[in-house]
């Protein structure tokens, strides 16, 4: 089978692999569609992401969705055909972790993660055997590309759950990318009377205003507003935390999603003190994935986030793209199964 390899810095191709054969308890899946993420990017841009750092090739990719194509021994309540999407996540070994929150074990295989040795391989190929636990099916109404964004869909849903209850409050996200428009989508979603979205790009901030942003901010003509309840800062800039510390009330609080440099320090902290406001982190997602596919059951349009897609040959171009705001980019996605 084909499928989308990174073996170094700028180094990715389409490889003839060996098929998967679906072992006791897996399920073999013909893959459909999978979405471009930034630690995809970061792979083939820099050969590693955080602290994983790419020792030998690796199929990419964690955002996939496509159907069941066969059985592995003992596997019973799945059907041939059952479209379906993937949690990137397994656990390894036996750790504490707090109740509700597993994505806080100490130890996890990701689809597309360098962070064990031998690497986990990602989902952008045209099969792979999966454990039947991390499947997660498709409601009807929802197809296989809707179901490849679940994925950075129930990232921005465990970020909303961390801030508690939206509903009637004011909310602010800043950056636009892929993961802060779906940030919009899922403020909105859990009743946030008004969502701000702020941004350097116009073609971001028109994509988030899509997505169900009541006011958007051009931050290269604009400033953050003031005194909203909840902030959500999804660019990753150190140089954000301090105005967005600023625009947020006194006692209110503020989500970190964006993924800070390891050698960042941010400035301006002095407001987190004197105004009491709560910093919250988030980190990927438990099970929020489900609530994804029940909130894309329920409508919430993700369709506008989709800006390009490529077949699985042209993988290096998707990539390119993805990597590259001045194209307007937000999600790019690989049909896997051309």
């Amino acid at each position: 089978m084909k499928a989308v390899v990174v073996h170094g810095t700028r180094d990715v191709r389409v490889d003839e692999v060996p098929d998967p054969v679906p072992g006791a308890g897996e399920v073999l899946l013909a893959l459909e569609w999978g979405g471009i993420c930034g630690s995809d990017i970061s792979y083939w841009r820099h050969g590693g992401t955080g602290t994983a750092v790419l020792r030998h090739p690796m199929v990419l990719g964690h955002e996939v969705a496509g159907r069941v194509a066969g059985l592995g021994p003992g596997v019973s309540g799945v059907e041939i055909g059952q479209p379906v999407t993937v949690h990137p996540a397994e656990l390894v070994g036996e750790h504490a972790y707090p109740e509700g929150r597993s994505n806080l074990h100490p130890q996890v295989r990701y689809f597309g993660s360098a962070a064990f040795d031998p690497h986990t391989d990602g989902g952008f190929s045209e099969f792979r055997a999966v454990p039947v636990g991390q499947l997660r099916a498709l409601p009807d109404g929802v197809s296989t590309q809707q179901g490849a964004l679940a994925e950075p869909l129930g990232v921005a849903l465990h970020a909303v759950n961390r801030a508690g209850s939206l509903r009637g409050r004011t909310v602010l996200v800043n950056g636009a990318g892929p993961i802060g428009a779906l940030v919009v989508a899922a403020a909105k979603y859990r009743g946030a009377s008004a969502v701000i979205a702020a941004d350097l790009a116009a073609a971001s901030l028109e994509i988030a205003e899509r997505m169900g942003a009541d006011e958007i901010r051009d931050l290269s003509t604009q400033s953050l507003p003031e005194d909203v309840d909840v902030s959500f800062e999804a660019s990753g800039a150190p140089a954000a935390i301090g105005p967005v510390l600023r625009a947020t009330a006194r006692g209110g609080a503020v989500v970190q999603v964006g993924n800070l440099p390891g050698d960042a320090v941010p400035a301006a902290l002095g407001d987190l003190v004197t105004r009491e406001i709560t910093w919250i982190g988030s980190y990927r997602f438990a099970d929020e994935i489900t609530d994804a596919l029940d909130a894309l059951r329920d409508g919430l349009d993700v369709t506008p986030l989709i800006t390009h897609t490529y077949p699985l040959s042209e993988a290096a171009q998707a990539l390119e793209t993805a990597a590259d705001r001045t194209t307007g980019s937000s999600k790019v996605l690989l049909r896997l199964d051309t």
